[in-house]
């Protein structure tokens, strides 16, 4: 059970690291990669499909976020919620430093 909680406080920190490039790049009318572009991940999405896609991640975000009780803030849940951020915060930024270039 507590592998789970620290599972869902570390998803929940992903998913909403996911909000920000895809809900900004949408609302500014820019084009980003999303999984739903071709090729997937690479090629760019629309503004429309941006906004969608990051909603989707903020509601699966806040879903995890409730499931984990991080509301209760234990040091130990916050610690593991804040890695998922940095986690995937850094590995997007390897991997679309290049989205300019190509």
């Amino acid at each position: 059970m507590i592998a789970l909680h620290y599972i869902a406080c570390f998803f929940a920190g992903a998913f909403f690291a996911n909000v920000v490039p895809h809900f900004v790049h949408g609302i500014s009318g820019d084009p980003f990669p999303s999984p739903f572009a071709t090729p997937r991940g690479i090629g760019l999405s629309s503004p429309t499909v941006n906004v969608v896609w990051a909603l989707v991640n903020l509601v699966a975000g806040y879903l995890l976020f409730r499931h984990a009780h991080l509301a209760a803030l234990q040091p130990a849940d916050l610690l593991v919620f804040f890695a998922g951020i940095a986690v995937l915060s850094i590995q997007m930024s390897m991997h679309f430093r290049s989205k300019h270039t190509s």
